[in-house]
């Protein structure tokens, strides 16, 4: 990029880049505290990944840094091991970190970047709900001003009881964070382009100067060291870093998810073309980059690259640029945030979550697909319950299990012709329509395979009724894409079987390859080649070309 980079488009990013800081630097330390670490790592893991994005990353205005979407993956694979001790926990989330990075680099390399196709839509709308109702209530208690256990969802929503039954709620606490969530939301609502998180923190810093509240006890983020991120190994137990490993793939998982749909979208946006797995290498660089320098896991966010892109970015030469900005407060101005209070961060985070939910999406799903609007709850009722990390399992379980049932439990149907439509038709849709006398055509709408050849034997099987005058079985098989080895044995059974009923079986509009295999099975000498129809209709003139049944069409009559 440098080698072609013009002179005409630094202007732009550096314009962008340091417009992109006022909401990085921010946003950065909400998210820091939210995941229940010190608001300084925010600033590492906000300017570091930048860098290394910038080195490897195939989008050219995406960002990287913390994200709502980690936070509580993040805090709950932490707490497990240092409940209490800050230091502790930066290296329990930096390890994470690393962990995560190469699970993305291993991903890539090995082109698995279809993986993120193990969260379905619906799945990834109520794992999202969740996640933001798990990341807003966290954030309550700072709000609110009374201490909380960092425990499970139910823990903190009892801390939010007992803090208000015992009068514990700091009134000056609630003020600022409820004024810092109001400013945040209006300005996304009614002015986008403008920072509103920057003004949010200024205005509280502000107040919080102007009627002393640090000097009222309010809790305040306070200084900040004065140094660059460093370059720190950390150093855990095998044991603890074998612990971590179902945690760091929720959040590889969740992290890539999130970035490669925000880097398509803005690639379809620019004409561009990005390689998903090429984002994946790029998001475990960035990551891995972070752990090494004091930070925790990242991922691409639907609220920086815009703020990024509006502000006229043309390269990533723009997140370089907001690095350096970064890092320039924290040697030049580190005392910034003596006077920001906690609550203030708090608000950030809350308004952060509430841009998560996916509301309207799921009131569609319930218009439109029932059955994936309950998908979508199960995931958010698996975070709700047992936690982000979990809940992430969950939610890919689920979308597992649902495609299994899609293959498992296909459409079946039988086709018949409707007076005044071309064609063969599903009988469940036109009820009206004419069956063959003696055929039948038997539609199966999914790939033949040892989870569902079963299904297909007995609706056959079924179907082939010699009581009924049925004489032959045209299976019409263009939605069969594929036959395992135990849909070809359940195949050569059913073939046997009804040879004994009397009923021969065809297929119509078979796939080539699809036949290859039932060649090399010996079903299509078992069956005949002349059983085989290019269309169904060439089937059925056979059928009536060889059967003395009585039938005339409506496009004979």
């Amino acid at each position: 990029m440098l080698r072609h980079y013009r002179r005409e488009l630094l202007r732009h990013d550096v314009q962008a880049g340091v417009a992109l800081s006022a909401l990085l630097i921010p946003a950065g330390m909400a998210y820091a505290q939210a995941a229940g670490l010190d608001p300084v790592y925010g600033l590492y893991a906000a300017s570091v990944p930048l860098i290394a994005y910038a080195v490897f990353g195939p989008s050219r205005v995406l960002v990287l840094g913390p994200d709502s979407s980690l936070t509580p993956l993040i805090l709950a694979a932490v707490l497990p091991f240092v409940s209490s001790d800050p230091r502790g926990r930066i290296v329990v989330a930096s390890a994470l970190a690393i962990l995560a990075g190469v699970m993305c680099v291993i991903g890539g390399v090995a082109r698995l970047g279809f993986l993120t196709d193990l969260l379905s839509l619906p799945v990834r709308y109520g794992y999202l709900t969740g996640i933001a109702l798990t990341v807003a209530v966290g954030q309550i208690p700072k709000l609110l001003g009374v201490s909380s256990r960092s425990g499970s969802l139910f823990d903190t929503i009892s801390d939010i009881d007992q803090g208000i039954l015992h009068h514990s709620v700091r009134w000056e606490s609630v003020t600022v964070g409820v004024a810092v969530l109001a400013l945040v939301l209006l300005m996304r609502r009614w002015k986008p382009t403008v920072p509103g998180i920057l003004l949010a923190v200024i205005g509280a810093i502000a107040a919080s100067t102007a009627f002393g509240l640090r000097q009222r006890g309010l809790t305040m983020v306070g200084d900040l060291p004065r140094h660059l991120p460093r370059l720190v190994w950390p150093a855990l137990t095998l044991r603890a870093a074998t612990d971590l490993v179902t945690a760091a793939f929720g959040v590889a998982l969740v992290a890539f998810a999130d970035t490669s749909l925000l880097s398509q979208s803005f690639a379809r946006r620019t004409g561009s073309d990005v390689n998903p797995n090429d984002e994946l290498v790029a998001l475990g660089f960035a990551n891995i980059a972070s752990g090494l320098f004091q930070g925790f896991p990242v991922s691409a966010s639907a609220s920086r690259t815009p703020v990024a892109e509006s502000s006229g970015a043309r390269t990533q030469l723009t997140g370089i640029v907001a690095a350096i900005v970064i890092g320039a407060v924290l040697l030049g101005a580190p005392g910034v945030f003596r006077n920001l209070p906690v609550a203030a961060l708090a608000g950030i985070v809350i308004a952060a979550a509430i841009g998560l939910v996916e509301l309207g999406p799921m009131v569609r799903l319930a218009r439109i697909r029932p059955t994936e609007m309950i998908q979508g709850l199960v995931a958010f009722a698996g975070v709700a319950v047992v936690g982000a990390i979990r809940g992430v399992l969950i939610a890919v379980a689920v979308s597992l299990v649902t495609f299994f049932a899609k293959g498992w439990r296909p459409h079946i149907t039988t086709l018949v012709r409707v007076d005044g439509f071309k064609g063969y038709h599903d009988i469940d849709r036109h009820p009206e329509g004419r069956q063959i006398p003696g055929l039948v055509l038997l539609r199966f709408d999914a790939p033949l395979f040892f989870a569902n050849v079963g299904a297909f034997r007995r609706e056959v099987l079924r179907s082939a009724d010699p009581n009924a005058g049925v004489r032959r079985v045209i299976v019409t098989a263009e939605p069969i894409t594929d036959i395992d080895s135990t849909a070809t044995e359940t195949l050569d059974d059913l073939v046997v079987e009804l040879q004994r009923r009397g009923i021969t079986l065809g297929f119509a509009e078979l796939k080539g390859h699809v036949r290859e295999i039932l060649e090399r099975a010996g079903l299509v000498e078992q069956i005949g080649h002349e059983r085989f129809y290019r269309t169904i209709g060439e089937a059925v003139r056979a059928y009536l070309a060889e059967e003395p049944v009585e039938w005339v069409d409506w496009e004979d009559r």
